[in-house]
């Protein structure tokens, strides 16, 4: 059983940048494709960013890129988001998830087996 803790989120302006991180407690965590996901109030939770478990493959939602960048340190077992230019409809709670089947990384929230509790991030405006 993989245990993810996220970290990182709280209030921000708009135009701000903030780094979420999710610690992983698993040793294999560095064969596990890692990706973040987020919810906002009302909303179906979405693909933000994936990366495969070596690092060297990473997925974006097409929205968000350039903004945000999703990297690992595999020696720390965390990975990271970092998010620039914030925007008050970037508000949500996000989500890191781990894939042990697909390792490369997926944009799809089924092919991940373990989730963290969430992070809370706003933005205003």
């Amino acid at each position: 059983q993989v245990q993810l803790v996220e970290s990182g989120g709280g209030l921000v302006q708009a135009g701000d940048s903030l780094r979420l991180s999710c610690a992983a407690s698993e040793r294999t965590f560095s064969s596990y494709g890692m990706g973040w996901f987020r919810q906002a109030p009302g909303k179906e939770r979405e693909f933000v960013a994936a990366i495969s478990w070596s690092g060297g493959s990473t997925y974006y939602a097409d929205s968000l890129k350039g903004r945000f960048t999703i990297s690992r340190d595999n020696a720390k077992n965390t990975v990271y988001l970092q998010m620039n230019s914030l925007k008050p409809e970037d508000t949500a709670v996000y989500y890191c998830a781990a894939s042990r089947r697909v390792s490369y990384g997926s944009t799809y929230p089924y092919h991940y087996n373990y989730w963290g509790q969430g992070t809370q991030v706003t933005v205003s405006s």
